[in-house]
């Protein structure tokens, strides 16, 4: 029974069928099209077999999704503390400038963290189109 027990952890799950949409071959298309007197050779590639290529681009896509998350997570905390710091500028008068310096602070990391969170997805989007370059989804002209 401990053979076939499958422990169903909360992360990292499907770790066997992960590559099953891994690239296996290359396609190419050769086309010559004549104009004239002049000849011109297209040569098309279809689907890129290089699995390393594929392995890297998905790891990095998932990299660039854990980092955007970090950067939700950091722009959300930074967004509470400031408005903690609003609401003990009002409640302790007596340091409220302090307090307001605190919270224009807060607010600016929080700036901070949403630019960051944007330019993580656009990584993430990148290392998705380059996942499926490699995995040979899209169609590329060589020549």
């Amino acid at each position: 029974m401990s053979e076939e027990k499958r422990h169903h952890h909360l992360f990292h799950h499907k770790k066997e069928h992960e590559n099953q949409n891994a690239p296996s071959e290359v396609v190419y298309s050769e086309t010559t099209t004549a104009y004239g007197d002049e000849q011109v050779t297209q040569t098309d590639l279809y689907a890129a077999g290089n699995v390393e290529e594929y392995e890297k681009a998905r790891k990095e896509e998932k990299h660039h999704k854990h980092m955007e998350h970090l950067g939700e997570l950091g722009a959300v905390a930074a967004g509470a503390f400031a408005l903690h710091e609003k609401h003990a500028e009002k409640k302790d008068p007596e340091h409220a400038h302090r307090h307001k310096i605190e919270e224009e602070i807060a607010a600016t990391a929080a700036v901070g963290a949403g630019g960051y969170v944007f330019h993580e997805h656009h990584e993430k989007k990148e290392s998705k189109n380059e996942e499926k370059e490699a995995e040979g989804k899209k169609h590329h002209h060589l020549f």
